[in-house]
């Protein structure tokens, strides 16, 4: 025979132990506990009432352990519910990363096979690895500093590669320790902002300059581009709602994101803590 116990069944259980624990203590109340002036005394003369009293403590004790552990599981699960959601938010957001960027370079490497089949090949592999590091080091929990400086290294590469106009790029990085580590894919946001509303827009005279410092306690980047200022919503959207969300999971009260727009250009900075 199987013995089911339900969440109804353990409510009636607590009860009938609340009501056990209650009528002792309204008989001892009456019965052993004799009240004078100044204090209370407790008297306990006979055998029977010195095992029901300990019978009572019993009780008291079971019950209260009973409902500390059912209060603590709750708690416990509570916990695990919200730190469940916080990481399945989390993983939504890396996973929004903008297909945008790979579907313009497939698309030039489709010129590209025929004409200059050398060039097509390493970019194609170049792309191979990009992918490889959004779908599998995105999914980790963190990844090193210089896996994100090399993964914005070839993202620059392969966007020079696909235009034909004169881009001016400055990526400069000044890591303390490159074996730090980050959650993956924070830094790629801003610089498929940069290229995605900024040097696609203009035709001529653009560019990114991208600066990335680290220290033993904390991580600097910041990123500037110029745009076009007949573009619509230049440099906004879902891309730095992302960011910002992801730094209010990951990085709670441990970091400091700063944002400026001009007629003309666009820089964002933010600083992460490590400690």
């Amino acid at each position: 025979m199987k013995l089911t116990i339900t969440q109804k069944s353990l409510r009636k259980l607590y009860i009938a132990g609340a009501a056990l624990l209650a009528i002792p203590l309204m008989v001892l109340g009456v019965w052993i506990i004799v009240s004078t002036e100044n204090h209370l005394t407790l008297v306990i003369e006979t055998p029977f009432e010195t095992l029901l009293f300990v019978l009572y403590i019993l009780l008291a004790l079971f019950m209260l352990s009973v409902l500390g552990y059912r209060l603590m599981m709750r708690v416990r699960s509570l916990l695990s519910l919200r730190n469940e959601k916080l990481r399945m938010e989390q993983q939504h957001l890396q996973n929004q990363i903008s297909p945008h960027f790979f579907f313009n370079v497939l698309n030039n490497l489709y010129g590209l096979i025929e004409k200059q089949p050398q060039k097509a090949k390493e970019m194609v592999l170049t792309l191979s690895d990009m992918m490889r590091y959004s779908i599998y080091e995105g999914q980790k929990d963190e990844v090193t500093l210089l896996e994100e400086k090399t993964f914005i290294e070839k993202f620059i590469h392969l966007n020079l590669s696909r235009y034909r106009k004169t881009i001016r790029i400055n990526f400069e990085a000044d890591l303390a320790d490159e074996q730090s580590k980050i959650t993956p894919l924070l830094f790629i946001i801003l610089v498929e902002n940069a290229f995605k509303h900024g040097v696609e827009k203009l035709t001529e005279q653009a560019f990114v300059d991208i600066n990335m410092k680290s220290t033993d306690s904390e991580v600097y980047f910041s990123i500037s581009n110029n745009f076009d200022p007949d573009e619509p919503s230049a440099n906004g959207g879902v891309g730095l709602a992302n960011l910002r969300r992801r730094l209010e999971l990951v990085y709670p009260k441990k970091h400091q994101l700063d944002i400026e727009k001009s007629d003309t250009t666009f820089t964002v900075q933010f600083r992460l803590s490590l400690a």
